[in-house]
């Protein structure tokens, strides 16, 4: 029986169908059967073997749960497969592999547009006009503007664009990082202006400010290796238009925690060298 047809025939014995209470007794009774499911276990886990009937008893609640689960989806003109087809997506691209390394957004733009494969950028902190900024060099040269922390006690924030950097190296998208490195594609003016243009800067950016907000609840990431799936998905939904709308929750994750560790170590060593490799999807911290 496939789970179509199980929606279809288990809607037969729904014994209430219309009026204001159809959808409110199948919530509770789905809440209801929820409940016994963990009962039976609490029994299994008090009782351990002598609880004999723990196996026919978690069928019979797992197959009132799909029961309940099967008519709220009927009411709500669900169709049962396309959610189980929609979770299946949702929950790969949350705790799958990255996506491997391949063709690059801008593999088709002129070499002058593309983004850097490997490359060595360089954090470097000066004293400008009686004020300690920080500076960004690539093969000597400095590229963007001199930054500070913007806020009024020191928080690291001035080391953010290893943020992204590691969306760039990670995610191969990165409007701020084509922006500094002066590597729009203008030779496509829709992308240029879409992809690239100021809009996609303004959405990275908050993506970055976000993720460092939620980051100091929790040490900024150190040591962890899963974050909240609400982060993700809200980064993947203001992009979600854009090419690199494609790249999964997992991809994000990564790109995320990855940018963290560079970040804390350039902060701990008040900066210093990072090669980031595109092609491998790696970032490594090289001293001063």
């Amino acid at each position: 029986m496939d789970i179509d047809e199980y929606q279809r025939l288990s809607a037969e014995t729904d014994q209430v169908s219309d009026g204001e209470n159809a959808i409110v007794v199948p919530l509770l009774g789905l809440a209801g059967e929820t409940g016994t499911l963990l009962s039976s276990y609490k029994k299994r886990l008090r009782d351990g073997p002598a609880h004999e009937a723990f196996e026919a008893n978690v069928a019979e609640d797992v197959g009132d749960v799909l029961w309940y689960l099967a008519n709220i989806a009927t009411k709500l003109k669900l169709k049962l497969s396309d959610v189980a087809a929609r979770n299946l997506v949702k929950t790969r691209g949350r705790f799958g592999s990255p996506t491997p390394g391949g063709r690059a957004f801008d593999d088709d733009a002129p070499d002058a547009e593309r983004l850097p494969r490997v490359f060595e950028i360089t954090f470097e902190e000066r004293t400008q006009d009686g004020k300690d900024v920080l500076l960004l060099f690539l093969d000597g040269q400095n590229v963007g503007d001199a930054l500070t922390d913007n806020a009024y006690l020191p928080d690291g924030y001035r080391f953010h664009d290893a943020f992204h950097l590691a969306y760039a190296t990670y995610l191969d998208w990165s409007p701020v990082t084509r922006f500094v490195l002066k590597r729009k594609r203008r030779s496509d003016p829709s992308k240029d202006e879409v992809e690239d243009g100021g809009r996609a800067r303004v959405f990275e950016e908050a993506i970055a400010a976000l993720a460092f907000d939620r980051a100091r609840e929790t040490g900024f990431f150190e040591g962890v290796e899963r974050l909240d799936y609400d982060l993700l998905a809200t980064a993947r939904r203001l992009v979600a238009h854009q090419e690199v709308g494609v790249r999964s929750a997992a991809d994000w994750e990564r790109a995320i925690l990855e940018g963290f560790r560079i970040w804390r170590t350039l902060r701990t060593n008040n900066g210093g060298r990072v090669r980031y490799n595109r092609v491998l999807r790696t970032s490594e911290y090289l001293g001063h």
